[in-house]
């Protein structure tokens, strides 16, 4: 007994004590982005939404909050300062051997890389799988290698990244489903690939040249795309030019024969008077273009040069 008290007063001290735990310890807040599985004697019992919810007390009711909607991640070769999931950093007694890789034409080469995922069924993520977030690390290195495995070290450094991240992805998708591990994987993104250290150093060099390989290319293909388009529009126009001049040709050289023909229907019809005609019509245009003139009448036998009608210009009297 209390100095002071009464007994019955330190039992409903007890008492309202005891009460005040067992409610505190009834009711949990589940936070917007996850969900809480409910365990009664061990035993699954339920999914708990977002809010505030009430359990059995006296560990009859467990609760273990799954964040569903977080998107996580795993990185290997490298590790982010501040993470608190501890599965998301390089394990430590592998440091970068889990990066350390053989291409298939048997080059070697240091491979880091990102896994994002989410709890797609937090049931399977607790139950079905033991560590399901270290076995999904043994499933990503074991899918990479696999990946990395079927293709040349060029095509895992430059071409091939794309194509390397998405089988990864599916196969890595594939394992999940299959060993019922509860997670849905969202992106396998390749981060920085080099070659090991001894061989650095070439590999760099072999890199310089690549890029310059593809340099020169680039210009030259830039040459082309400046001169073959301007060769081409040339080679068009002439084509053109040489076109028309043809038809120019063959309209004239039509018009000239029709004109024939219809002189020469008319020459048919009257050949005296067309004989003159014509006669006229060539004089009119033949005259104009001679500087000095002489005419003369059929009984002319010889001309006495009295004047030098050379001498006088166009328009002299």
């Amino acid at each position: 007994m209390l100095p002071g008290g009464s007994p019955s007063n330190f039992f409903i001290i007890i008492i309202i004590t005891s009460l005040s735990i067992t409610i505190w310890s009834s009711i949990y807040t589940v936070p917007s982005d996850s969900v809480a599985v409910v365990q009664r004697f061990g035993k699954f019992s339920s999914l708990e939404h977002p809010g505030l919810h009430f359990k059995l007390p006296l560990s009859i009711d467990n609760t273990t909050i799954v964040p569903v909607k977080r998107q996580l991640k795993q990185e290997f070769g490298f590790s982010t300062l501040g993470a608190g999931d501890p599965h998301q950093m390089p394990r430590l007694s592998q440091g970068l051997k889990e990066t350390q890789m053989v291409t298939g034409d048997l080059n070697a080469a240091l491979v880091e890389w990102v896994v994002q995922y989410r709890i797609d069924d937090p049931k399977k993520f607790l139950f079905e799988v033991r560590e399901p977030a270290e076995t999904l690390r043994y499933v990503s290195e074991s899918v990479m290698r696999e990946v990395v495995g079927d293709r040349t070290v060029d095509e895992v450094i430059t071409i091939g990244r794309q194509e390397i991240e998405s089988e990864a992805l599916i196969k890595m998708q594939a394992l999940s489903s299959k060993y019922a591990m509860g997670l849905r994987i969202d992106q396998v993104q390749l981060k920085n690939i080099n070659p090991p250290e001894p061989v650095q150093a070439s590999f760099n060099e072999v890199n310089q040249a690549q890029q310059e390989k593809e340099k020169l290319i680039n210009e030259a293909r830039r040459d082309y795309n400046k001169v073959i388009p301007l060769a081409l529009g040339e080679k068009d126009q002439r084509i053109r030019e040489a076109d028309g001049y043809r038809l120019k040709r063959i309209n004239e050289a039509r018009g000239d024969a029709d004109r024939f023909n219809a002189l020469y229907l008319e020459y048919i019809k009257a050949p005296e008077v067309t004989t003159r005609r014509i006669y006229i019509e060539t004089m009119q245009l033949v005259l104009p273009t001679i500087r000095s003139k002489i005419i003369i009448d059929e009984n002319t036998t010889h001309i006495l040069p009295l004047l030098h009608l050379g001498d006088i210009k166009m328009g002299d009297k």
